[in-house]
């Protein structure tokens, strides 16, 4: 077998360490192994999940073989759960995988605590009661749950959990904690050893844009009545004083620093989304808290004592045109003040488990290390239930996506999704499913979805003559691209609800085939 350092090699530099040994414990439960669900368990088997099992009570048959790549002929009249298991393990043996050859609906409706035992279900293809009544199970268990569907060519996923929440966000554009208009004396300190108007042209080509910036931000609060920049006019003025302080084209830092003044107009302190969670109830702990609102508590007593206003500091700082000297320098009273700050969070962390009867020594060293430096991006994710979704709609959300030309045919599908399991619940087939009386599933699948809108507060408003035929149309086909796509999303999503990387989406993901678009609806 193949050392997984090396197996793994390419997606540990996506979630290193953790994230790869997070995965290799997760059990995950799939009900339903058509197209969707292999695909979904497809990427996650390879990616090194811990243990599968499979759910379905159907047989192979000959329609089975036009749209999932793990069945084959010779299986056609066996257990599909079996013949996708088999599959699946070749494709990855470190993976313990097993099935149950039953329909997914009476183990919701018989055996509720068997999902207890899992970190996360992926349902395909269920139909709303069912997913309504497993929601239910999954929360009251404290199991995430993913719903995926492909229905013709559209495809629907959607994350419930009560509460998810991410330390490691990673998000795409962020910026460095430099606290350039907010220094703390050993900054200040380093910053007043250097001379800005040194004559020396080779030291003041080789001044980091870091301490030009500092004492430019410095030198102007204290003309400016001890504020910063803030107007149009003011930024354009303290840029000016930045390019005036040059004394020959071509130095680099200056012109760093000129681009880099925007960080010394970001606000001090800090943001409304980390002052939302600081100030969350949750943030009032107990013996039952988590870990990650433990550490919230500590952050929250860091903020108005020791950090006067501000996270703890991360700690490294980006590249810069600098001497080596004055580079290292910094570089080191950066990581000493993250240290410093570390060291206050994890005393205070400690004191509140002490406090709420736990084991002061129960969040290790590393989990407050990675708190401390990812503080500034810290998310939480809550999610409704479904049961609250389909039942009581957020009715001015549904009515702007309908009336707006950009989501109409994603809010369509989303409806039209739920009209056609109305429409199975009374007629024991999806519309267009079998030859014949398409005209008169069309005009019941019609009536099903006005009863719908009715139903949800959107009287008066219509779906689309166009739409409603195509979901006829599509008469319940799980179409292979659609099923690997949404699948693909599926997957993706699972990783980042393990792994707790990343920020998993909130709401309804929609794929509209039609149109080649992909939508969050906030329902």
């Amino acid at each position: 077998m193949a050392e997984p350092k090396v197996k793994y090699d390419r997606q540990l530099r996506i979630w290193g360490d953790q994230g790869q040994a997070a995965l290799e414990k997760a059990s995950i439960c799939l009900l339903n192994c058509g197209p969707t669900g292999s695909e979904t368990l497809k990427n996650l088997v390879l990616g090194g999940i811990g243990s599968i099992t499979i759910v379905d009570g159907t047989k192979i048959e000959e329609g089975d073989l036009g749209n999932n790549f793990m069945v084959d002929e010779s299986s056609i009249g066996q257990s599909k759960a079996k013949c996708v298991c088999a599959f699946l393990q070749e494709l990855n043996d470190a993976v313990k995988a097993k099935f149950i050859e039953e329909y997914p609906e009476a183990l919701i409706e018989t055996r509720p605590s068997f999902f207890s035992q899992f970190t996360l279900v992926v349902a395909t293809q269920l139909v709303e009661e069912w997913i309504v009544k497993l929601d239910k199970i999954c929360r009251n268990a404290n199991v995430i749950l993913v719903v995926a569907r492909s229905y013709g060519l559209t495809g629907l996923v959607r994350i419930s959990l009560k509460e998810h929440t991410v330390i490691e966000s990673k998000p795409d554009h962020f910026l460095d904690d430099l606290r350039l208009n907010n220094p703390w004396p050993e900054l200040r300190r380093f910053a007043e050893t250097i001379d800005l108007n040194a004559p020396d042209p080779v030291a003041h080509k080789h001044t980091p844009y870091v301490v030009i910036l500092v004492k430019m931000a410095e030198e102007w609060a204290k003309s400016h009545g001890g504020s910063l920049p803030s107007s149009r006019e003011e930024k354009k003025a303290f840029k000016d004083l930045l390019k005036a302080k040059m004394i020959a084209m071509d130095e680099d830092n200056y012109k760093e620093a000129i681009e880099a003044s925007f960080k010394v107009f970001a606000p001090r302190g800090i943001s409304s989304d980390l002052k939302q969670i600081v100030n969350d109830s949750c943030a009032e702990v107990d013996s039952n808290s988590s870990d990650f609102w433990i550490l919230v508590a500590a952050l929250k007593e860091f903020i108005v004592n020791e950090g006067g206003g501000e996270a703890p500091m991360e700690g490294s700082i980006p590249d810069m045109t600098s001497s080596t000297e004055h580079y290292v320098n910094l570089q080191n009273i950066y990581q000493a003040k993250a240290e410093a700050d570390f060291k206050i969070i994890e005393e205070r962390a400690r004191n509140i488990l002490k406090k709420i009867g736990r084991d002061p020594n129960s969040i290790s060293k590393t989990t407050v290390k990675s708190f401390c430096k990812n503080a500034r991006k810290l998310r939480v994710c809550r999610y409704r239930s479904l049961e609250d979704e389909f039942n009581s709609p957020i009715v001015p959300e549904l009515q702007k996506y309908l009336t707006d030309e950009d989501f109409s045919v994603a809010v369509g599908f989303y409806l039209l999704l739920r009209a056609v399991d109305r429409f199975a619940a009374n007629y024991n087939s999806f519309p267009g499913q079998f030859d014949g009386g398409i005209d008169e599933d069309i005009s019941r699948l019609k009536t099903t979805a006005v009863g719908l809108l009715s139903d949800l507060g959107c009287n008066g408003l219509t779906l689309s003559e166009d739409l409603i035929n195509e979901m006829c149309r599509f008469g319940a086909a799980e179409l292979h691209v659609v099923a690997a796509f949404t699948g693909g999303i599926a997957s993706q999503e699972v990783i980042k609800l393990i792994t707790r990387q990343f920020v998993p989406m909130s709401g309804t993901f929609v794929f509209n085939g039609i149109d080649h678009k992909s939508q969050l609806l906030s329902l």
